[in-house]
């Protein structure tokens, strides 16, 4: 199956999600990408939408190679890779340099894409972690991992596209339930299951977040009316 674009796959997820409507959800994405999908959920499950901001701690010389990864909140959540920290010999000194970097990298992102908003609170709510394709799991993980700590949310749900049988199988023992369009034994790369995988830009996150919550705010005041 190939989406047309990020909404025909955010859409594909609603029917899958339908059942969380009465569950206090809060859709969470990871951005950019994950941003127009779970905007179409929000949407549809008439829940707020929020970014939960994940960056990657490269290993030295090798950037694009996780090491492990830092989360927003407060305090922000450093998750290791183990098995690359290990494998590459990479000091404690190293990793707490780049989750300093990634931090505020982090806080730039988020100046920039809530416009002074605070981040909406997760406490007693269901949280809907979407993204647009889940390839190695990495990032993903390590955000299951933050949102699962004691005192966040009362039940965390992981909600994509597309993701290669194994990556999805093992994701699903991370959360309390995954949800999944595809899960191709083949899977090849996140952008072959879409005709429009053009990169999202941070005018359009931040244009998808506001009309989020303006939709929200009028539903709010509806109800306050009734």
């Amino acid at each position: 199956m190939r989406f047309r674009d990020r909404r025909e796959a955010g859409r594909a997820l609603v029917p899958l999600l339908a059942h969380l409507r009465q569950a206090n959800p809060l859709v969470l994405a990871l951005p950019r990408g994950g941003v127009p999908v779970a905007a179409e959920i929000a949407e549809a499950l008439d829940a707020p939408l929020d970014i939960l901001i994940v960056r990657k701690l490269g290993a030295p010389g090798y950037p694009e190679f996780a090491a492990g990864a830092v989360v927003e909140g407060h305090p922000p959540e450093v998750v290791r890779n183990e098995e690359a920290v290990r494998a590459l010999g990479i000091g404690q000194d190293y990793l707490d340099a780049e989750a300093i970097r990634q931090c505020a990298e982090i806080e730039r992102q988020q100046a920039l894409y809530r416009q002074s908003r605070p981040p909406l609170p997760w406490r007693d709510r269901t949280l809907i972690l979407v993204d647009d394709g889940i390839a190695t799991g990495s990032t993903v993980r390590a955000a299951l991992l933050a949102l699962r700590r004691p005192g966040a949310g009362r039940r965390v749900v992981l909600a994509a596209p597309v993701a290669p049988d194994s990556t999805a199988a093992a994701l699903r023992t991370a959360c309390d339930e995954a949800v999944f369009v595809e899960t191709p034994a083949d899977f090849g790369a996140v952008g072959a299951f879409y005709e429009d995988f053009g990169q999202v830009g941070d005018a359009e996150v931040i244009a998808l977040l506001d009309r989020a919550v303006a939709r929200h705010a009028e539903g709010a005041a509806g109800g306050a009316r009734e």
